[in-house]
């Protein structure tokens, strides 16, 4: 068995998909037939690749991968939290106005499409409900209080998961960006401690056999070659990461200063039933990385991770927000097969190919 390698999700889109959604409505039923032709188009480009599991890019999540559940709401107003950019723009999430709260689409109807053109499994990112209460206002809601806010957000996401796994999805990927943020915005801690204990009542849901197929990624952010917290130091994330009560995580590591000290801070935290992938290509770098890098990086975590606890990844996806274009689709692909290849050469090396 070789080590396992898996994506986190997004893909550039084709600009004459984003020339269309800029032009007018992203849910408007005249862009189903590019949405279609970007869907097939990028699990083709991904499987060219080599890759022993895709995504379909994120190719129809509207916007973002954040927010996707709830774009076009009638009870959510623009001027949500918003999250600051080393690059010196802004994202924000959408507010909540009035109850109750309810997905408008789940991404199981995403992964129904994928699994129509893919020869190979198919992985789906969900986002967190601990991002998702971020869209719950300072101040209460009349009539629609932040207890039971947190009821339907909590049944929702376990809704969305459970379609996806029941629907034969390789992994369902919780997509957690705003862990390290959390540590940014909250230094003591205690916003980071919320959001892992609301993320495991969520996961406490769910099976043991569920929860070996349900990973968990964080990264710093990863927008127009920026990121929102990457001069959070990793030792204040990952003790509590590893307290999830996931089967794997996707630790972003590629773009770090010293991923020696990080490796080590996850080994001292992964548990024994935990398999951790490692990011092996910086998305935000637009340098493609070669296949012997990327061996040499594995390589190093193999000196620390126990090899059936290792698998590799991307640091994140290459576009979360659909409308950043600092990285083409033909880099994003050179970088993925790069993985790809680099993984069976550290494989190789350590005797599991």
């Amino acid at each position: 068995m070789m080590i396992p390698t898996e994506p986190i999700g997004s893909i550039p889109r084709p600009l004459r998909l984003l020339e269309a959604i800029a032009a007018g409505d992203a849910e408007d039923p005249r862009l189903d037939p590019l949405y279609e032709e970007a869907i097939r188009d990028t699990i083709e480009r991904f499987e060219a690749t080599g890759s022993p599991v895709i995504s379909d890019g994120e190719q129809r999540k509207y916007h973002n991968f954040w927010t996707y559940c709830v774009h076009g709401l009638h009870n959510i107003a623009p001027d949500g939290f918003k999250i600051p950019f080393s690059a010196g723009h802004t994202r924000r999430m959408p507010r909540l106005t009035a109850g109750p709260f309810r997905y408008k689409r789940r991404a199981d109807s995403f992964l129904a499409t994928a699994q129509q053109y893919a020869h190979v499994p198919v992985k789906q990112a969900v986002i967190s409900p601990s991002a998702m209460s971020l869209m719950y206002p300072p101040d209460e809601i009349p009539g629609y209080s932040r207890d039971e806010f947190i009821h339907d957000l909590l049944l929702e996401h376990e809704t969305e998961v459970r379609s996806c796994l029941r629907q034969g999805a390789h992994k369902v990927q919780i997509d957690f960006t705003e862990g390290r943020l959390a540590v940014k915005i909250d230094p003591t801690g205690a916003l980071l401690h919320s959001f892992i204990d609301l993320n495991n009542i969520a996961l406490s849901r769910f099976s043991a056999d569920d929860r070996r197929r349900i990973g968990v990624h964080t990264c710093p952010g990863s927008d127009i070659d920026s990121t929102h917290s990457g001069d959070v130091d990793y030792a204040e994330l990952l003790p509590s990461l590893f307290e999830l009560r996931a089967g794997n995580f996707y630790v972003a590591l590629a773009g770090e200063p010293d991923r020696a000290r990080v490796l080590k801070i996850i080994r001292r935290h992964l548990k024994p039933d935990q398999r951790v992938f490692i990011g092996v290509v910086s998305p935000i770098d637009p340098r493609i990385e070669t296949p012997e890098e990327i061996r040499d990086r594995i390589l190093e975590a193999a000196e620390v991770i126990p090899i059936e606890q290792l698998g590799t990844t991307d640091d994140c996806g290459f576009s979360p927000f659909c409308d950043d274009t600092s990285t083409s689709r033909e880099t994003a692909f050179e970088k993925i097969r790069a993985r790809v290849l680099g993984t069976a050469l550290a494989s190789k090396v350590i005797g599991v190919g």
